[in-house]
C-alpha cells in the first residue's frame, strides 16, 4: 500500500509538474529524478535509526506519519486554487514552498519506511531457516510489484479522469490504512532492541586500528581473538589492517568482524550504481518517448504514458509467484545461498545493458519514423525496453535486499539492506548529474525529441554498465 502511494506520485509527478506546476520538461525530469533518488539515499539515514535509537517497528510508524504529513500537503495544494500557478505562470515563491516541503516530507518518508520494513520482517523469522527468508524477500517484493502495478493503472486512470485532488485524498487514505494496518499487528510482531549507532562502532574500529597502525599483532593473537568471538565471519581474512583495532581493550574481535562483513558489502553496493542510473531512464526520457507515440488501442481509448510499465510489472508478478510456487523444487538451499543472490544480481546487470542496446535501436526506428515519413509508431515498440530494465531491476534490487540481509551483522540489517535502496538513490541521482555533463559537452538532448541523439545518449549508458558489469564480476568472485 505504501508503494502503490509513492509510485503513483513519483510515476505521475513528471506530468503534475509539467502540465499543473508549468515546469519545464528538463527542470521536471531533474526534480523527479531528484525526488526519487532522496527517497531512496534516505534509506540509509532510515536503516540507521532503525538500528541505533528505535526499534524497526517504531520507526516505520515515526517516517510513515512523516510521508503522511507531506502528503496532505500537496493534497491541500492541489485542492486550493491560490496555492497553484494560474495563466501558465511559473510557480511563485510560496507555491514552490509548499510544493518542495510536501515533496521531500514524503521523500524522508519513504526513505524512513524503506529502510526499516525489510528487516522488520526478516526479524519475524531469524537467520536459521534460510529458505523462509528467501520467501519473505521474494514475497515482499511481489508486494512492492503489485503497489507498482495498481499505482500505474487504477492511480493513474483516476489522475487523468478525476483529477490530481482525487488522486491525492485517495492517497493519503491508502497510506493512512497502511499505517493503520501495520500497527494493528503490534501484538503479534517480535522486536529486536536498538544496539545503537553502528556507524560510531565503525568508526570506533578505524580510530583504533588508525592509532595502533605502528604495533605489531602476532597470528596467536589473531587466532585466539577470532575464536573468542560470537561472529563467525567469512571475511577474517580481508582488511587484515583491522586487527590493530584489538590491541584496544575496549574493541572486541565481534565488532572488528562485523566491521570486515560491513565493508566486505560495499563493493557490490557500489557495483549496482550504473544499472540503477539507466533504470532512472523509464520515468524521464522512456515517458517523453511515450509521449510522442502511438498510444490508441481504439478510437475511445488511449494508454496513459504512466500506465507504460502496467505490463512489465505484470510480468515481474508473474516470474515472482512462479518462482515461489514452483522455483522452490529446483533450487536446493545451498543453491539459494549467497552465491546464487550475487548470480541473480549479475544477471541483472547483463540485461540491463542489452535493454539499453535495444532502447538505442527503438529511438533510432521511432525518430526515423516520425521525421522522414511522418508516421508515430506504436507504443509498444518501447514495451521491450520496458520489461527487459523492469526484469533487470527484479533481479538486482531483490537479490540486492536478501542478500545484504543474509549478510549483514545482526546488529546492522536495517542498514545493510537499506544499501539496495541507496544503490537507487545514487544511480538517479548519477543519471541528473550524466544528463547534464552529457548535454553540456555534446548538446544532444532537447525538449523536442526529433531533434535530439537520445539514441547515443542511451549508447553511453549501454557501455557504461558494460563496463560496470566486469567491475562486478571482478568483486563478486572475491567476495
Amino acid at each position: 500500500m505504501e508503494n502503490m502511494v509513492f509510485l503513483a506520485c513519483s510515476t505521475n509527478f513528471m506530468m503534475y509538474f509539467t502540465k499543473s506546476m508549468n515546469y519545464s520538461t528538463p527542470k521536471a525530469a531533474t526534480m523527479v529524478t531528484n525526488f526519487v533518488g532522496t527517497s531512496f539515499l534516505l534509506t540509509i539515514f532510515g536503516g540507521f535509526v532503525a538500528d541505533s535509537f528505535l526499534t524497526r517497528f517504531a520507526a516505520f510508524v515515526l517516517f510513515g506519519s512523516i510521508e503522511l504529513l507531506g502528503l496532505i500537503m500537496l493534497t491541500l495544494q492541489a485542492h486550493i486554487t491560490k496555492l497553484q500557478p494560474q495563466g501558465g505562470k511559473k510557480p511563485s515563491t510560496p507555491q514552490s514552498t509548499v510544493l518542495f516541503t510536501g515533496l521531500y516530507a514524503i521523500a524522508i518518508g519513504v526513505g524512513g519506511v524503506k529502510g526499516s520494513l525489510p528487516a522488520h520482517g526478516g526479524d519475524q523469522i531469524g537467520t536459521r531457516n534460510q529458505r523462509l527468508i528467501s520467501g519473505f524477500f521474494n514475497w515482499y517484493f511481489f508486494s512492492v510489484c503489485l503497489g507498482g502495478f495498481l499505482a500505474v493503472t487504477l492511480m493513474v486512470w483516476i489522475e487523468e479522469n478525476k483529477g490530481w485532488s482525487s488522486s491525492f485524498i485517495l492517497s493519503t487514505a491508502v497510506l493512512a490504512s497502511a499505517i493503520l494496518i501495520f500497527v494493528a499487528g503490534c501484538p503479534m510482531y517480535r522486536f529486536k532492541r536498538p544496539a545503537g549507532s553502528p556507524l560510531t562502532r565503525i568508526v570506533n574500529v578505524f580510530v583504533s586500528a588508525a592509532r595502533n597502525r605502528n604495533r605489531f599483532v602476532t597470528d596467536a593473537e589473531v587466532v585466539t581473538q577470532n575464536h573468542n568471538s560470537t561472529d563467525k565471519s567469512i571475511h577474517h581474512n580481508k582488511f587484515k589492517f583491522l586487527n590493530k583495532a584489538k590491541l584496544n581493550n575496549k574493541i572486541s574481535a565481534t565488532l572488528v568482524e562485523e566491521t570486515r562483513t560491513f565493508l566486505a558489502l560495499l563493493p557490490i553496493f557500489g557495483s549496482t550504481i550504473i544499472m540503477n542510473c539507466c533504470v532512472a531512464q523509464m520515468g524521464t526520457f522512456s515517458v517523453q518517448q511515450g509521449m510522442v507515440t502511438n498510444r490508441k488501442l481504439s478510437r475511445s481509448f488511449e494508454i496513459p504514458v504512466a500506465s507504460l510499465n502496467a505490463i512489465p510489472l505484470l510480468c515481474m508478478l508473474s516470474s515472482l509467484a512462479l518462482y515461489e510456487l514452483f522455483g522452490k523444487r529446483i533450487f536446493s538451499n545451498s543453491e539459494r545461498s549467497s552465491s546464487f543472490n550475487l548470480k541473480r544480481i549479475g544477471y541483472g546487470l547483463a540485461l540491463t545493458s542489452i535493454s539499453m542496446a535495444v532502447a538505442a535501436i527503438v529511438e533510432v526506428k521511432r525518430k526515423h519514423e516520425a521525421v522522414h515519413n511522418n508516421i508515430k509508431i506504436s507504443v509498444f515498440w518501447l514495451e521491450l525496453q520496458f520489461v527487459m530494465l523492469s526484469l533487470s531491476d527484479m533481479l538486482t534490487v531483490g537479490g540486492m535486499l536478501e542478500f545484504f540481509f543474509r549478510e549483514s551483522p545482526a546488529s546492522m540489517r536495517s542498514m545493510s539492506t537499506a544499501l539496495g535502496w541507496c544503490s537507487t538513490a545514487m544511480g538517479f541521482f548519477l543519471s541528473s548529474v550524466l544528463v547534464e555533463v552529457v548535454n553540456g559537452i555534446t548538446g544532444w538532448l532537447r525538449d523536442d525529441l526529433n531533434e535530439s541523439r537520445l539514441e547515443l545518449f542511451y549508447l553511453v549508458l549501454c557501455v557504461l554498465n558494460t563496463l560496470n558489469l566486469f567491475n562486478y564480476i571482478f568483486w563478486a568472485k572475491r567476495y
